[in-house]
């Protein structure tokens, strides 16, 4: 079976191709024991024919022999033409097809069959393309809906970075940069990798050389937490740049932010995050990291600004409707001496007589 095996798969969501005619991928991200995470492309199609192959290999677990000893999940076979609707209404089958398959005896989960289905291919990272067709519609996800596949909001239009530096790649899972190139980022990592796309290839990206078209989106970035969570320092760090710390292993740090580009904010200092490659990550300018962290600066200064005019709004309202003179409460007008002889008491009565 060997020492290569996969720990986790994650379904992202599916792309609408049109060459060499409409067809539909969905895309994994495979997550592998040596701590490295690949996105893969697979047609329906082709999945079906590994799950058929693979109940072959093992028969008593796929209950071919007593039903009774099934552990390998149903799939239901491909429709005579697949559509979007059937493409994305099988999402929810996929997701729990890929947990329940990776979590099946090693035997099945770690064997040959599966390694090589979901390795990385050439047509992962280059796929076949025409530059005279659309370009491939992509439909992610959502996170917060992993449970109900049929809240796909789609197509996702991704949003565009542009290096701003070279970049050579050191795997054969990066892509290559040239200062000025424009890629699609397909997922972020808070290790400060992402998997980009540009024309006809894919890989990994460091997110360092790479900036948006129309500023920091703040919307993607998670809040702060000032109250800070604790990690401990697997390896040591000697600062480079004025706004970093230099730790030691063993340390214990409190982590207030945890920004998308793989530096992490320790009490207003950044450090760089443990790469998913395993190697240092090449350094070409602060700048973006402190722009990143300034941003989040200044928002909570506006966000405290806003309050504390808002409060004295509130306090200069409350002291205004204070100083009113208060109204007097309203006298009825006297009852009718006909309207005291007919509606009230005999003892009323005798008062107006």
């Amino acid at each position: 079976m060997g020492d290569v095996f996969i720990r986790h798969i994650e379904l992202l969501g599916y792309e609408k191709r049109f060459f060499p005619s409409q067809h539909y991928v969905y895309m994994f991200l495979v997550k592998w024991n040596d701590l490295s995470e690949k996105v893969v492309y697979r047609r329906f199609t082709e999945i079906y024919e590994f799950h058929k192959a693979l109940k072959e290999m093992f028969p008593i677990e796929s209950g071919d022999i007593n039903m009774e000893n099934r552990i390998i999940p149903h799939l239901p076979a491909p429709k005579w033409f697949d559509g979007q609707r059937s493409t994305q209404n099988r999402q929810g089958t996929l997701t729990e097809y890929c947990y329940t398959l990776v979590n099946l005896p090693h035997k099945i989960s770690r064997c040959l069959h599966v390694v090589n289905f979901f390795k990385v291919r050439h047509d992962d990272m280059n796929p076949v393309t025409d530059s005279q067709t659309k370009k491939p519609e992509v439909f992610l996800l959502p996170k917060d809906a992993k449970k109900n596949p049929t809240d796909i909001t789609g197509p996702i239009v991704l949003q565009t970075y542009r290096a701003i530096a070279d970049y050579e790649k050191s795997s054969t899972s990066e892509m290559a940069l040239k200062a000025g190139d424009m890629v699609d980022v397909v997922e972020k990592s808070e290790s400060g990798w992402w998997f980009c796309q540009m024309k006809n290839k894919r890989g990994w990206v460091p997110a360092a050389y790479l900036e948006p078209m129309d500023g920091p989106d703040e919307s993607e970035e998670q809040e702060p937490n000032y109250a800070g969570e604790q990690y401990i320092v697997q390896k040591s760090y000697t600062a480079v740049e004025e706004d970093e710390l230099t730790l030691k292993e063993g340390d214990t740090i409190e982590v207030i932010h945890k920004l998308l580009d793989g530096w992490w904010v320790i009490r207003s200092t950044i450090r760089n995050a443990k790469s998913i490659h395993k190697q240092s990550r090449k350094r070409i300018t602060q700048e973006t990291y402190r722009r990143n962290s300034k941003k989040y600066i200044q928002s909570q200064r506006n966000m405290k600004e806003n309050l504390q005019n808002k409060a004295k709004v509130l306090i200069e309202k409350n002291e205004q409707e204070e100083n009113k003179p208060k109204a007097q409460p309203a006298v009825p007008p006297r009852p009718s001496k006909d309207l005291i002889l007919n509606r009230c008491t005999e003892s009323t009565r005798r008062k107006i007589l």
